[in-house]
């Protein structure tokens, strides 16, 4: 039996266990393995917390992140097509997922766009991947941004939704500054079940956001001065 193994080796044959692991890859079948640690967050502690701040009945009245869109706008494309691929190997390297083109529904002459021409890329992230993406922006990201005093919170649609603009792709662990050759940067949407901004202000909040604190100034009234 170790014989046989050794041959396979030596004839740079993979072993049953790996080939079976790169076969479920490839059919895009994830194996089960830690859960992701912002998802057990929400189940341990920010069910609880919401319910008590917003009086909610039952905890499937619980607003929860529902997915998070990532999309990166490549308008250098339309001249340089290669500029297009860099951005596509570098969300696929941020997101861990494949991520889809996408295209010009309109040509604008001013600015040389012709109709169905690839201009950018994005990607939607769900279930764990999603919680695992959130986590390492919030971790790890955010806190690498230059001068980052936290997330400004006006971004909200008015119907639960957020949206976080990053400037620069290089506050990402998973791309390496030196190796770039030009700087870009993404909308990251967090996608919630939240009926208002509020409730997605705390949602998020509690899974970590590290938001802006709000400044509120009070008014003192003052007395007049005696004549």
């Amino acid at each position: 039996m170790a014989k046989e193994k050794a041959q396979g080796k030596a004839q740079g044959k993979a072993p049953k266990g790996d080939k079976a692991v790169a076969e479920k890859q490839a059919a895009g079948v994830q194996e089960k393995g830690v859960p992701a640690r912002l998802r057990e967050r929400y189940r341990r502690d920010v069910i609880a917390s919401l319910m008590k701040r917003f009086s909610y009945k039952s905890p499937m009245q619980v607003p929860r992140l529902e997915k998070i869109a990532v999309n990166m706008g490549v308008g250098i494309a339309t001249q340089d097509p290669k500029v297009l691929d860099v951005a596509v190997k570098e969300l696929e390297a941020i997101t861990g997922q494949k991520v889809a083109i996408t295209k010009s529904k309109k040509a604008i002459s001013n600015f040389k766009l012709r109709e169905n021409l690839p201009i950018g890329c994005r990607v939607t992230l769900r279930r764990d991947k999603m919680y695992e993406f959130l986590d390492r922006l919030i971790s790890v990201a955010l806190p690498r941004v230059r001068d980052f005093k936290g997330v400004p919170d006006k971004s909200f649609d008015g119907h639960g939704n957020f949206t976080l603009g990053i400037k620069e792709q290089i506050i990402f662990p998973e791309i390496d500054a030196d190796r770039i050759t030009r700087v870009s940067g993404m909308d990251i949407t967090l996608v919630t079940t939240a009926k208002t901004d509020a409730e997605a202000y705390e949602l998020l909040k509690e899974l970590g956001m590290p938001f802006v604190k709000r400044q509120e100034v009070v008014q003192t009234p003052t007395t007049a001065r005696p004549q």
